[in-house]
């Protein structure tokens, strides 16, 4: 089997790549296909032994589309002014909605101007001139429809396949309107030309152009609105190329010499100096130093490295000299394969099935066939052609989907406007509409849950005060450039306190630093240093190792002799990153963290948050590889990162969020952004999602009333019995008036205002405790079920409060709650997520033991029974 990437043209909706997916896989030899509507490409796995690539594209020709094979070699960090497909297609949408506009506005005060006494130059004035009224109609309308002449070629194409879409209905709604009025346009020459004014006056208001080029204008205004978000993925990948060095030190016959990084190759011996960065993968042969690989791990602080360690090509020689020995070139090295995942990633991921598309694709044949059946039908009952033809017209008019168009643009739009105002940078209508169906929402540690930046959380010290501990290690550290220094200097600098004059300075790679300040020498960094130096430790190994559990990483500050302290760092968890884990978790959304970091410190911080489940010492690849793991279980997934490991994982996920402090590769790979950089925007985003998809729903409902009720009314059904024909103009009328319902309704989400679960359950505990001390004190009880009933029973009533670990969504309190109520003797029974307690209100004595067993057999663990 081959996989082979294709670019494809002429796409415009989520119809048309399911129409080329439906089409592809009927193919004898196809294995699997996927369009990105997004990204213009299709990816497809194919038997050689049956099916060329101009098979393939024949096929998608065929279907109406056009396609070519996408060159995957080429560099994606060409230069500017190449652009992609999909720039150059949103370039073309843009100058189309221009043009449509700056002659759709003046047609339309022509048309309208009588009607509303607009002042009009006088030759539009009168039957006399009803030619040039017309005809210049005429002329403002053909740029129009010349501009957007893409909706003809698409809908008339797919329509003579047998399968017409929503440009199907715009192509045929719209030059019916057109053709009719080049009728009239003939019947008023007809009518000047034999001074039958009564004609000229009925086809100089029967002319249609207007209707026609506001249609086509609208409609392209949804299309550019959609088009904004496909210059995305290419945008990614330069950045990424970036990444990389573009020339290597390379040491050859023992001589160093500068080449372009494409020509290093496997066994050369690269030189790295202090500030450059990496160029390809490789083992390190001689010398030692610490390397910056955030920009690649995520992780904020440098890592040590010796001769037989590996480096990663793209990460950041901090200090020190070293040569490696190059392992993995070309498309072999770390930075190419992540590359190569948001590649696979962003061209794999399903476009949504718009709700719009998949109504049109009945509507549409079901409204064009019920036009052409009412023209026929009036012209066999004996009306006359222009009567039947206005039928028709009036039919297709009226259906033209124009609020079917804008229904999901409109709401994507001010969706989209109102996130911007959260603080929320949602990049594509795809993300926003998907986001509601989260299920899992997958989280990065550095700089997601944390602030990425190392703090001094802990000072123990023995002998030495806190101040002069710290003066003294931040005298020492602020000649060194570890970002743990940088921690301790910081905290200094917040103090407010001055520094000592240092002396003989020495980094000792890998295992800290040695100073002399007063006359006396001084020791900071790990256990290896203490060893080393043969430095007593002082029964401080406990601490540490607490210290260690908790996530922090701890160094040992000592003089020639003892410790005398240590200096706890940490990443810092944000100040929001609990409450928005408990908000997804409140809204049933499962949370998971995924972190490079090792295993104890990630341990350490799921505990300190509550959260269910955490993957620790992943690499890029795994990331990406874990998000395809939960979502083969039939979940849809939110990932949310900062980092460039994080970029393949965004890409996979269903909904990429990043942190708006990240790298570039990561807000480029994602589909959304947070540009407050806190967690509880993550949760406004989905909970916007939800809100914005209810108005695309309601927006539908706006934009088929019409149709329900005027398409009867177009097509005459009235007329034999109650003498009511709809004129197309009012067809057009009653059009228009559904699109002004639809972003009338549309603009009610700029009232959207994010709701916080876990607050109004905080408040309820504390009005729950208030009615508590009331009780006590013989007063009013406000809310019966969370208080003892004593008072009102007669005192035969009590309460007992359970601890109860494994519950973390609204379905575990749920079940509890319903397990509890089960129980005989149990009046009643509420769950606390927060304090992770079950209070139940008995009726009669019930033991310890039955409560315990009903919670164990909802799948939960009691803990206590007070």
């Amino acid at each position: 089997m081959k996989s082979q990437k294709f670019n494809v043209t002429g796409m415009t909706c989520s119809a048309c790549s399911a129409r080329i997916e439906k089409n592809i896989n009927k193919t004898e030899g196809i294995k699997e296909v996927n369009v990105n509507l997004l990204s213009n490409s299709m990816t497809v796995k194919y038997d050689e032994s049956v099916l060329k690539e101009n098979d393939i594209i024949k096929v998608v020709v065929d279907t109406g589309y056009g396609a070519n094979v996408a060159d995957t070699k080429k560099s994606a960090a060409k230069s500017d002014d190449k652009k992609t497909d999909a720039q150059a297609e949103f370039k073309d949408m843009k100058k189309r909605l221009a043009i449509s506009f700056a002659f759709s506005i003046p047609l339309l005060y022509l048309a309208m101007g009588h009607m509303f006494e607009w002042p009009l130059p006088s030759i539009f004035h009168g039957d006399k001139n009803a030619m040039t009224f017309a005809f210049t109609q005429f002329l403002l309308a053909l740029p129009v429809m010349i501009t957007n002449k893409k909706y003809y070629t698409v809908g008339f194409k797919t329509l003579f396949k047998g399968s017409p879409n929503m440009d199907s209905l715009i192509a045929i709604g719209t030059t019916a309107a057109i053709g009719y009025g080049v009728f009239a346009i003939y019947k008023i020459g007809y009518g000047l030309g034999h001074m039958d004014m009564e004609m000229v006056m009925k086809y100089s208001m029967d002319l249609y152009f207007e209707s026609a080029a506001i249609i086509l204008a609208l409609i392209t205004l949804g299309k550019f609105l959609e088009a904004r978000a496909k210059g995305r993925t290419s945008d990614a990948i330069k950045k990424l190329m970036d990444l990389s060095p573009k020339t290597a030190l390379v040491e050859r016959n023992g001589i160093e010499e500068e080449i372009p990084v494409e020509e290093v190759v496997k066994g050369d011996i690269i030189v790295v100096k202090p500030g450059q960065s990496v160029p390809v993968d490789g083992i390190i042969t001689f010398g030692n130093s610490s390397l910056d690989e955030s920009m690649l791990t995520g992780e904020s602080i440098p890592v040590e490295k010796k001769a037989g360690d590996k480096v990663i090509g793209a990460s950041i020689n901090k200090s020190g000299y070293f040569k490696f020995e190059a392992q993995n070139v070309g498309d072999d090295t770390t930075l190419s394969q992540i590359i190569r995942l948001v590649e696979e990633a962003s061209s794999s991921k399903a476009p949504i099935s718009k709700l719009a598309d998949k109504i049109s694709s009945i509507f549409v044949p079901v409204v064009i066939t019920i036009a052409v059946l009412a023209t026929i039908v009036w012209l066999v009952l004996g009306a006359t052609f222009e009567f039947a033809l206005s039928i028709g017209i009036a039919v297709l008019v009226i259906s033209c989907p124009c609020a079917l168009g804008l229904a999901t643009p409109t709401a994507i739009m001010v969706g989209t406007g109102k996130g911007a105002e959260n603080g929320i940078l949602i990049k594509s209508a795809e993300a926003l509409e998907i986001a509601h169906q989260i299920q899992t929402v997958v989280m990065d540690k550095t700089g997601t849950i944390t602030e990425g930046k190392p703090r001094v959380t802990d000072m123990v010290t023995n002998g030495i005060s806190e101040t002069e501990m710290l003066k003294i290690a931040a005298s020492a550290e602020k000649g060194s450039e570890h970002p743990l220094a940088d921690a301790i200097v910081e905290e200094a600098k917040n103090r407010n306190l001055e520094l000592y004059q240092v002396k003989n300075f020495q980094a000792l790679p890998g295992q800290g630093l040695e100073a002399e300040i007063n006359g006396k020498n001084y020791y900071l960094g790990n256990l290896r240093l203490l060893n080393e130096q043969k430095i007593n430790i002082n029964g401080f190994g406990e601490k540490s190792e607490k210290l260690a559990e908790e996530g922090k990483t701890p160094l040992y500050f000592a003089d020639e002799k003892n410790v005398l302290g240590i200096i706890a760092v940490a990443d810092v968890v944000k100040k929001t990153s609990k409450k928005a884990i408990q908000e997804f978790e409140a809204m049933g959304i499962e949370v998971v963290m995924l972190t490079g970091d090792n295993k104890k410190t990630a341990e350490a911080i799921r505990k300190q948050l509550g959260i269910s489940r955490a993957i620790a010492e992943v690499l890029p690849q795994d990331k990406e590889r874990e998000i395809r793991k939960i979502q083969e279980q039939g979940r849809k997934v939110a990932m949310i990162g900062d980092g460039i490991n994080d970029a393949p994982a965004l890409a996979r996920a269903d909904v990429g969020i990043a942190i708006g402090a990240g790298t570039d590769v990561a807000i480029e790979s994602a589909d959304i952004v947070l540009i407050r950089s806190d967690l509880l925007d993550a949760v406004t985003a989905v909970q916007l999602s939800k809100a914005t998809i209810k108005n695309i729903k309601q927006n539908l409902f706006w934009a088929f009333i019409y149709n329900v009720i005027g398409i009867p009314l177009a097509a005459g059904v009235f007329y034999v019995i109650l003498n009511w024909k709809l004129n197309p103009m009012f067809a057009a009328g009653a059009m228009s008036l559904s699109s002004v319902s639809v972003v009338s309704n549309a603009l009610r989400l700029k009232f959207f205002k994010p709701v916080r679960i876990v607050e109004s359950l905080e408040g309820t505990k504390e009005i729950n405790e208030t009615n508590e001390t009331k009780n006590q004190k013989g007063d009013s009880v406000i809310n019966k079920d969370f208080t003892n009933k004593s008072n009102n029973n007669g005192g035969n009533k009590m309460n007992k409060i359970l601890t109860v670990e494994g519950m973390s969504c609204g379905h575990c309190k749920a079940a509890v709650e319903k397990a509890l109520k089960n129980v005989d003797g149990v009046d009643n029974a509420v769950v606390d997520l927060n304090s992770k307690t079950a209070e139940v209100t008995l009726s009669k004595e019930v033991s310890t033991e039955d409560l315990t067993n009903a919670v164990t057999e909802a799948g939960y663990e009691v803990i206590e029974v007070k």
